[in-house]
């Protein structure tokens, strides 16, 4: 539906006989597909028509606005988010360590990660997309977020729902939202931020934006979880800011390998939501979801990695080896706190960091580096 050689003919089938554009072989891609709507009705027909699976696969940057006449695809049409690469699949991590392998009770795997904490500057910049990763120029591999950004803020956010969107005022939503990244800032926070050079901002065009970039699939909140605590503490329910790839959050900010090296605080916050990124492609492939936690008094787990049998596994993320112990600490007070008689134990507790080696420590926590890790 992008072919500019093909769009006006294709167009004008699916407008008359979209079950023309269904014919050949299996599976069928049809990218952008919202651009014509009917197509969904189409497919789900053919599905109930030829009674088999795996017919076709509907691909699309923004989610559809739906008609009233549209149907759900409930138990026809499967949907699935598709990520950027994680550093396994773009070749950046050896996979020495398994996630599915620790829930299921393997945790003595050791290795050792070749990725320097230069290289993970560069990975933040770079992102997971396809055409990035197999780009051996190193600007021309950066430019490709940046082109992405420039996209979003001139066009692509105000495709999302027809809407017109001000691109001054989403570049500056989009730094913003990079200067709060791996955080839980609500909405207040970043009208507040904003505010300070654009009065006119008010707390209903911030959320009109938002969950503009949200339909887009740009932003990837990462949601808080919930469980049984031995004790009465209050668990926070705000979500933590997350781009869908890091490198966005690097290419608004205009923020370089160098400049994060001389920045590591802003390096540590881009840092945790690349690990969040891996952990989701990671978790998901295993039947899994990740979340974060936090209560009142202050305990925080950067991410929880829960697969829907009930099992879930606990990841501090530190860049740094001098930080490891106190997330270790954090990681036992989570343990200690969890009401055992109506959850499961935890089947592991990790430190992800950006250091070298891989390995349990006699407490039985496991201190893994991003460059070994994989589903």
């Amino acid at each position: 539906m992008q072919d500019p050689d093909t769009k006006a003919h294709n167009l004008s089938i699916a407008k008359t006989k979209p079950s023309l554009l269904l014919e050949g072989e299996t599976p069928r891609l049809l990218d952008e597909w919202q651009v014509i709507p009917e197509l969904w009705d189409a497919v789900r027909f053919a599905v109930d028509k030829r009674r088999a699976r795996g017919q076709f696969i509907l691909t699309g940057f923004v989610t559809p606005v739906r008609t009233d006449d549209m149907h759900t695809g409930t138990s026809r049409i499967a949907r699935m988010r598709m990520r950027t690469m994680s550093l396994y699949e773009s070749g950046d991590s050896n996979g020495v360590v398994s996630l599915e392998s620790l829930f299921n009770g393997d945790t003595e795997q050791n290795g050792r990660s070749e990725l320097s904490i230069e290289q993970v500057a560069f990975l933040l910049n770079r992102g997971g997309w396809p055409e990035a990763a197999s780009e051996k120029n190193e600007q021309v591999a950066f430019a490709i977020a940046q082109s992405y950004v420039e996209a979003i803020v001139n066009e692509d956010i105000s495709r999302a729902d027809g809407v017109e969107k001000n691109p001054d005022r989403v570049r500056a939503l989009l730094q913003s939202l990079s200067r709060n990244i791996s955080c839980e800032a609500k909405t207040s926070t970043i009208l507040n931020d904003l505010k300070k050079n654009d009065e006119a901002l008010s707390h209903v065009t911030i959320d009109q934006y938002v969950n503009a970039l949200k339909k887009i699939f740009v932003i990837e909140d990462l949601p808080a979880w919930s469980i049984h605590l031995r004790s009465k503490t209050a668990m926070r329910t705000t979500a933590k800011r997350h781009f869908t790839d890091p490198s966005i959050a690097c290419a608004a900010l205009r923020a370089s390998p160098k400049r994060l090296l001389s920045d590591f605080k802003t390096f540590g916050y881009l840092f945790e939501s690349l690990c969040i990124r891996d952990l989701r492609v990671y978790a998901e492939s295993i039947d899994g979801d990740v979340y974060h936690y936090r209560d009142k008094n202050g305990l925080e787990i950067d991410a929880i990695i829960e697969l829907r049998d009930g099992r879930w596994g606990a990841a501090e993320i530190k860049m740094g080896a001098g930080m490891i112990e106190e997330a270790v600490q954090n990681l036992i007070k989570l343990r200690d706190n969890i009401n055992t008689n109506k959850a499961a134990a935890p089947s592991f507790l990790m430190v992800l960091t950006a250091t070298e080696y891989a390995y349990q420590m006699e407490n039985g926590i496991l201190v893994v580096p991003i460059g070994c890790l994989k589903n």
